[in-house]
């Protein structure tokens, strides 16, 4: 049996572990029952009604939350003249080729997430085995390896997460913070939902949004009513 803190089993007695809860009321209650002094996290678990032992019921993608998840994130870029300057120009925080790839060789990996021009994709597979394991490998499902250099960029500084459903069929993905207020978690909220529907595989049966559970880093779990937050 997992051992709990006193602020957690506090936290955890002021949610009614079987309510589904209105979208806006959970928001509300995870904000008031966050233990923790700092910022904390808010994280959406969303069971969805696939196998993902089956390539064609895989969901993954990304999506721009409209306020952002509240984490200034760290760009790296891999790609060549005009668009290395297009890149440096969007904002991204390192931008290189060769040189880059030479320093994620020697063990560097100071960066959130990776974006690489389609003609150096195959100088960026050298590092597959470094970057892959992390979730930083350049994907183009995911809008990372793309000649739209400074889209991608300002996509992913305005808020842009990635999302990929675990072996349970589950996706987890952070929507902002326990400071946001509660409207903006909601609307984050729904912009994921609403992108992990449009990504129904078609191979898919039965129910497909099975369940949504929010909670912050260090807080218990909120359930959220999945027909409110899409309706």
């Amino acid at each position: 049996m997992p051992r709990y803190g006193k602020k957690y089993q506090e936290a955890r007695k002021q949610v009614e572990r079987t309510k589904l809860y209105d979208p806006l009321e959970a928001m509300e209650l995870i904000k008031k029952v966050s233990p923790s002094k700092f910022d904390e996290t808010v994280e959406a678990a969303v069971k969805l009604g696939v196998d993902p032992r089956h390539a064609d019921q895989m969901v993954r993608g990304a999506v721009v939350l409209p306020h952002g998840t509240g984490k200034t994130r760290r760009v790296a870029v891999f790609a060549r003249g005009e668009k290395a300057k297009e890149a440096e120009a969007a904002g991204a925080d390192f931008v290189g080729a060769e040189d880059l790839i030479a320093r994620v060789q020697e063990g560097w990996l100071g960066f959130d997430v990776a974006i690489a021009t389609p003609d150096v994709m195959g100088m960026v597979g050298k590092v597959g085995r470094i970057l892959g394991p992390r979730g930083l490998m350049p994907n183009p499902k995911t809008g990372t390896v793309t000649f739209d250099i400074a889209h991608a960029v300002t996509e992913v500084k305005a808020g842009k997460i990635e999302y990929r459903v675990d072996k349970a069929g589950i996706i987890h993905a952070p929507i902002g913070k326990v400071s946001f207020e509660a409207e903006k978690l909601v609307d984050n909220l729904r912009t994921l939902v609403e992108a992990l529907l449009r990504a129904k595989p078609a191979a898919a049966k039965g129910q497909y949004l099975k369940g949504i559970s929010i909670s912050s880093t260090m807080g218990p779990g909120v359930k959220v009513n999945a027909l409110k937050v899409v309706s």
